[in-house]
């Protein structure tokens, strides 16, 4: 099968590898029907991630169809379409009990698919825990409805409910990317005023274009703190979502956030942030990180089959597999609007 495999610090390829089998007992093998490129499989690629091991077959957003199961799985069966989740969790042990499921204890628990074991750009893969990691697909929602709930979705799911706000609550999403908007999205949901912040006006428009949050920023030439706190009596946001991760963006989360305010850092770093303790002090700010605890995907399937979530818009372009390497170029120049990528199996 053909399959994108990360060789060593800074070199992808496509390649042939073999079909995966069943390992155990709680093992699926699905057939992916459309798979993403993420930014994260960038920042393997760079280096950024460094219990990525060399030699994986990336991809970590995907969805499919089931064609084996181990005799463990009951959860999902031989032809059901599912979605895949970024994360593979046991289901069983103390972070797990707690809907933890990043910091799953098992050898292949949290973020392993496409980063520790062999993931979803390729034509085939084997899923660890599929009674968890697994998730039926609606009839009524499509594979690019569904695509994007293991990971990116995911993400911004988790992201609204960490901010712990609800309806006249403003939040600032910093980054307005495919992250951002769908933790806007999310927020939207639960009656929240979001307030989307970012250097590219093109993203900005975006967001706009497809209803993404109520007020759109840009620090550049907007005074983003004086806005937020207009709307707030002076205050500043009840929480903010930091999900760009550039440079500067960690130090305009904290300063937008109001007294006793949530700061949720979604974003992936490539380089060490500081806390500049001093000037934060009496500020009483409550910090929360990332990664993503994607326990909750069947949840969200409900919710698009119910129309209440679709996201599918991010979708601003698609390639057949036969054409990874251009779907790569293009997704990281940024260039002809692009959001996300599919990836599609003939």
């Amino acid at each position: 099968m053909r399959a994108v495999r990360y060789l060593r610090k800074g070199e992808f390829a496509v390649v042939d590898a073999p079909r995966p089998e069943l390992r155990d007992p709680k093992d699926a093998i699905v057939r992916v029907t459309m798979a993403s490129i993420c930014t994260s499989d960038l920042h393997i690629r760079d280096g950024h991630v460094p219990r990525a091991v060399p030699g994986t077959i990336v991809g970590h957003e995907f969805v499919g169809v089931v064609e084996e199961i181990g005799p463990e799985v009951s959860n999902v069966s031989v032809g059901d379409r599912v979605a895949v989740c970024v994360e593979t969790f046991c289901g069983s042990c103390f972070y797990c009990e707690r809907g933890w499921v990043n910091n799953c204890t098992d050898p292949d628990g949290g973020w392993a698919l496409g980063c520790r074991i062999d993931g979803g750009q390729a034509e085939y893969v084997r899923v660890p825990h599929a009674d968890t990691g697994l998730d039926r697909i609606p009839d009524n929602v499509t594979d690019g409805q569904a695509l994007l709930v293991g990971d990116i979705l995911a993400t911004g799911y988790w992201a609204a409910g960490m901010t712990e706000c609800g309806a006249g609550d403003v939040v600032a999403v910093i980054g307005a990317g495919p992250v951002g908007v769908c933790t806007a999205v999310c927020l939207k949901r639960l009656g929240v005023r979001t307030v989307m912040i970012d250097i590219d006006d093109s993203r900005l428009t975006f967001s706009k274009e497809h209803g993404v949050g109520d007020i759109h920023l840009n620090p550049k030439r907007d005074d983003v703190i004086s806005v937020i706190k207009g709307m707030t009596d002076g205050r500043g946001a009840d929480a903010v979502v930091e999900a760009a991760g550039g440079k500067g963006t960690f130090d305009d989360a904290w300063r937008c956030a109001r007294p006793n305010g949530i700061v949720c850092l979604v974003a992936m770093y490539g380089e060490p942030q500081s806390l500049p303790l001093p000037d934060m002090y009496g500020k009483n700010l409550v910090f929360k990180t990332g990664g993503v605890d994607a326990s909750k995907d069947g949840e969200i399937l409900a919710l698009i089959s119910k129309g209440e979530i679709d996201v599918s818009f991010l979708l601003t372009h698609r390639f057949p597999f036969s054409r990874v390497e251009e779907a790569y170029e293009l997704f990281e120049s940024g260039g002809d609007g692009v959001m996300k990528v599919a990836l599609t199996f003939e």
